[in-house]
């Protein structure tokens, strides 16, 4: 079996001995060590790489367990289980994962190596979001499967500086384009020179990038990535919308990924996932009847049984709820169909192309909690042999279907009440994320609101 950073996932990553005579030679002398937060965001240190080659490749990095216990805007707050003033923030170790150094072309001299998350013992943190996603893809191979999956993450690139965009209140932004240039070459065109840039530099960072095109709100676009095993999407998922934020800022331009950044279309972050067998077989495809297998059924069902459920973890935030509208391509039913664009849950492809659209994750969504949770669902669903209701055919957004939760708190609360999700995840996970929608909850009803003021100050 080769050791831990002995082949790389692609030729343009490195192995240990590659990045250990890149330092020696000079051509790298910055290593970022990073994990992805509760909020989907890269955490971690920059070191010098003459210190991680001769230390911390030996000896580990350690950080302040807070970061698994804090708000957006990195508060500690109370009613966290992992991290407290009274058990005294202490650390967690940094485990490096070495099949994952990158270049990181938009830095200098630069790689990143990325992480789970241990407590001082070495035991797993299991409410960290990769933990949780490993759970679930140990989960799978006990049963000798395997998952793979694509993301499809759309944004909003705007001119405007993100140190102009503070200073405006995210007012009068500019966005890159003026119009709707959904597949538009000339639209897509106009914004190259920053989207051109984001795809060569994530490909020379290891990714596998398709294409680029542009969107229906303004300036809105999405850059597609082949399907990989989970974990390689979900890394490169997290480091691809860190890049692209970066890049942007270098060009003296913004990104976001928010949910629903104004009144036009929101930013998606559609889905694709299939289990194949340990040796890439397809299972959930019957060749010979050419017709889906009753495991992929099982699979469908068991998402579809806990979307409501599990919604916390596609739509994490206040705002991932304003996206949720009838007739805007963001799923408000709890249905599958066949190539269904108005269906949370899209069935896609024949036989070795086979696989399952979630439709309902917003570009706000963190990968690895959408995959576990995807995962936990349909395996909850093969291991429960559940049957897949009838197909909806036609308008999901005018069917009598159940719907998907349209604020936090309601998302919520089915999760806080779900005996599934305390049974695939364990009850200190659920909690967890439980108070993260509290803390988030909280912090926007105590807030007053543009809207408020426009309504309320001369008027009421």
């Amino acid at each position: 079996m080769a050791e831990p950073g002995e082949h790389p996932r692609n030729p343009r990553m490195l192995s240990v001995d590659a990045m250990r005579a890149a330092v020696e030679s000079g051509e790298i002398d910055t290593v970022i060590v990073a994990f992805t937060d509760m909020q989907g965001r890269l955490a971690g240190k920059y070191l010098h790489a003459d210190y991680f080659i001769n230390e911390a490749l030996g000896e580990g990095v350690e950080g302040c367990n807070y970061l698994l216990a804090v708000d957006v805007e990195l508060n500690t707050v109370d009613g966290y289980a992992i991290s407290s003033w009274e058990a005294g923030y202490g650390d967690m170790e940094f485990q490096l994962d070495l099949d994952t150094i990158r270049w990181i072309p938009w830095l200098e001299r630069t790689v990143m190596v990325q992480c789970d998350l241990a407590q001082t013992d070495g035991s797993p943190v299991p409410m960290s979001p990769r933990s949780m996603l490993t759970a679930q893809m140990e989960r799978a191979e006990s049963h000798g499967w395997r998952a793979v999956a694509g993301t499809e993450l759309e944004f909003v690139l705007y001119k405007t500086s993100y140190e102009d965009a503070w200073k405006q209140g995210y007012k009068d932004l500019v966005p890159a384009n003026q119009y709707n240039i959904d597949y538009s070459i000339m639209g897509s065109g106009r914004v190259e020179p920053t989207v051109q840039k984001i795809r060569n530099d994530m490909y020379a960072a290891g990714m596998v990038v398709e294409s680029a095109k542009g969107e229906c709100n303004f300036g809105q676009h999405e850059i597609g990535f082949l399907f990989d095993e989970v974990m390689t999407t979900a890394d490169n998922h997290s480091v691809y919308k860190n890049g692209a934020k970066m890049i942007a800022s270098g060009l003296g331009q913004s990104i976001t990924f928010m949910a629903k950044p104004n009144d036009r279309e929101g930013n998606s972050c559609h889905i694709h996932l299939s289990l194949r067998g340990l040796d890439d077989e397809v299972v959930f495809w019957d060749k010979e009847k050419n017709e889906r297998t009753a495991l992929y059924d099982q699979f469908i069902a068991g998402v579809l049984t806990t979307m409501r459920e599990f919604t916390l973890f596609y739509a994490p935030n206040v705002n991932s709820y304003k996206r949720f509208a009838h007739g805007s391509f963001a799923p408000t039913a709890v249905a599958w169909g066949m190539d269904n664009r108005t269906c949370s849950v899209r069935i896609v492809g024949e036989g070795g192309s086979a696989r399952m659209e979630n439709r309902v994750p917003g570009g706000d969504a963190n990968p690895y909690l959408a995959l576990a949770a995807m995962m936990a669902a349909g395996l909850y669903g093969i291991e429960n042999e559940l049957e897949l209701e009838p197909m909806t055919e036609g308008n999901a957004y005018e069917s009598d279907k159940e719907q998907v939760p349209n604020t936090l708190r309601e998302a919520r609360d089915l999760l806080d009440g779900s005996k599934i999700a305390r049974k695939v995840f364990g009850d200190a996970v659920v909690d967890h994320y439980v108070h993260m929608a509290d803390i988030e909850l909280r912090d926007f009803e105590a807030a007053v609101t543009d809207w408020e003021l426009v309504r309320g100050f001369e008027r009421l």
